[in-house]
């Protein structure tokens, strides 16, 4: 993800070697680009699992210390090593409809087989929820107009090689 500075005003007295000055929305495109989630859009609360979010990859979960709702499940299903579902990159095959893509819209193969749901986006670029084993091929979702639009799930480079 890189770095990111908060400032009080549009011109930081600190700038990073490389760094640039940039909107909102560009920030919320790379994150998405990158797999990375953030608040309650991309992880709804009592439906975003740690594992499934990616969060151990970011060092967001500890398997060593303290308890936490749904630390079982979680930690059964670390040790395990399946995690069958994980939130994935996605872009669209166009920038999203007028009326979007509703949160928890259904992804679909080409065949119709159910693919996951997807989470939340920005342009042509978002999140989805999506089976592992089903994103190689194209995948569609049903836009809020009842029109289908084709999307690609792609694995960030900064995933463990175990998972690519």
């Amino acid at each position: 993800m890189g770095w990111r500075l908060l400032a009080h005003d549009e011109t930081p007295a600190v700038m990073l070697s490389g760094g640039h000055l940039g909107a909102l929305r560009d920030y919320h495109r790379h994150r998405y680009l990158q797999g990375v989630p953030e608040g309650i859009r991309d992880l709804p609360p009592g439906l975003a699992l740690p594992l499934e979010s990616n969060l151990a990859f970011m060092n967001g979960v500890s398997f060593a210390k303290g308890c936490y709702v749904g630390q079982e499940l979680t930690a059964r299903t670390h040790h395990t090593g399946v995690v069958r579902k994980r939130l994935f990159p996605v872009r669209l095959a166009g920038p999203l409809p007028a009326g979007g893509l509703r949160p928890g819209a259904s992804v679909l193969t080409a065949s119709g087989q159910a693919a996951g749901k997807f989470r939340a986006g920005l342009e042509d670029v978002g999140l989805a929820l999506l089976w592992s084993e089903r994103i190689k091929g194209p995948l569609r979702v049903r836009t809020s107009e009842s029109q289908e639009v084709a999307l690609t799930a792609s694995v960030p480079d900064w995933w463990p090689v175990a998972l690519k």
